[in-house]
């Protein structure tokens, strides 16, 4: 993770020098992209370890959401603080304006030397999920740093952005960095509540007529093993996010003792019900999304007969669906995924409960919506005595361009391929 972070830090760092010097229609203008690349990204020994430390202490923060109604607030305004106190050049430059919003969230404003420029905004969030102990090998939110690897609950969700973000700029102001581009930095305080912070910080955005370039925000990894056997890395650049569904299944039956138990109880349906669940995943759509886009770029990898197959994926879509489906990741890509996440019956042990409740979460394929889900979801349950209650939902988002003529994703492929020079693949 140490590592990790180094090159992360370095991705946004060129994101930075790259996105003011791009034209929405001409692409990288040669003389601005030089004069740009004159301000190193490179980092000295010290700015390494404060680049590590500066991860480690807000690891340190537990800044945990727990539900939309609670979280840790004393810790979302210790943030504030820390950021803050961490990068004092990114809050003190004449050029760079920043507001808190909604009380915890962040938004800074970095105005550029080109008002003709259309800006952009980049986003991260800084709270975490719960992180109960057991079952980590260091406390969660300690931050340890181990044979090379930093460990606590926002490494990888999402301090490592929101630091990498800050880091960057906070450096490259140091070295008398000013973009000609306007951009904003968006830092939300509640996002794995599917919160307000990101919803008012769009609002105060659109209220002064801001029309943005692109976003950039989470998602996206590099992958050594995409597909069995194929072991080059390959970047994976996300335009778009899944959907999402929290769904409720509650069975009531009447309360008993155990020493008299009826033939059939609500725990007892409502198991059945959701190993049916997992038991049944939602089917495949594999023509649907970029997937298709992804196998044409890996047609000249592989020799014969696979790249056969990877050309002609309407015809052996099956084959295809097969392999993809082992790996938990790749399986993710090609259906709306299944997760039950909350289980809740019963309060002593020799009483029946009257009531069992469990909460699955659904990540909706782009080719499904919210409706076409929780229908399914009724007809592989296929029992009237279990209830469905739709504790929140949204719909797949549309699919962001990733064509020639896309700033936001060539900027991101040109930046990915000039820090992380082994790879070759770049796909949506």
């Amino acid at each position: 993770m140490a590592q990790r972070c180094v090159c992360v830090l370095a991705l946004v760092a060129m994101l930075l020098l790259v996105f003011p010097t791009v034209s929405r229609s001409m692409g990288l203008r040669s003389g601005e992209h030089q004069r740009a690349s004159r301000i190193p990204s490179q980092f000295s020994k010290e700015e390494r370890v404060a680049m590590k430390e500066a991860l480690k202490g807000a690891i340190q923060i537990p800044t945990v959401t727990f539900s939309s109604e609670k979280s840790n607030t004393t810790a979302l305004a210790e943030f504030g603080k820390y950021i803050h106190k961490v990068f004092p050049t990114v809050v003190s430059t004449s050029f760079i304006q920043h507001e808190v919003v909604e009380e915890y969230s962040h938004l800074f404003t970095i105005q550029g030397s080109d008002p003709s420029l259309q800006p952009y905004l980049l986003m991260a969030h800084f709270d975490v999920v719960p992180a109960p102990e057991e079952g980590w090998e260091v406390p969660p939110f300690s931050g340890l740093e181990r044979d090379g690897v930093i460990y606590g609950r926002g490494t990888l969700d999402d301090k490592n952005s929101v630091m990498a973000l800050l880091q960057a700029l906070e450096l490259l102001l140091i070295r008398k960095y000013i973009p000609q581009r306007s951009f904003f930095i968006s830092l939300g305080h509640d996002e794995e509540s599917s919160g307000t912070g990101a919803q008012r910080i769009s609002a105060l955005l659109q209220s002064r007529g801001v029309q943005l370039a692109f976003i950039v925000d989470e998602g996206g990894f590099i992958l050594d093993d995409f597909i069995p056997n194929f072991k080059k890395p390959i970047a994976l650049i996300a335009v778009s996010e899944k959907g999402s569904m929290n769904l409720m299944l509650q069975v009531n039956m009447t309360s008993g003792h155990s020493s008299a138990p009826p033939k059939e109880t609500s725990i007892g349906i409502l198991a059945a019900a959701v190993s049916r669940l997992e038991q049944t995943p939602m089917p495949i759509i594999f023509g649907s999304g970029t997937l298709v886009t992804v196998l044409q770029q890996l047609v000249n990898e592989f020799p014969f007969p696979v790249n056969i197959i990877l050309s002609n994926p309407w015809l052996f879509e099956p084959l295809i669906s097969r392999f993809m489906e082992r790996n938990p990741l790749t399986n993710a890509i090609i259906r709306t995924t299944t997760a039950l996440t909350i289980f809740k019956a019963g309060v002593k042990f020799n009483v029946i409960p009257p009531v069992a409740q469990a909460t699955v979460n659904f990540r909706i394929h782009p080719g499904q919506t919210v409706q076409e889900v929780l229908e399914l979801t009724k007809n592989i349950v296929a029992d009237n005595r279990v209830q469905f209650h739709v504790l929140s939902a949204f719909d797949p988002l549309p699919v962001s361009p990733s064509d020639d003529k896309a700033l936001g994703y060539q900027l991101l492929r040109q930046t990915v391929q000039s820090v992380f020079p082994e790879v070759n693949i770049t796909a949506p």
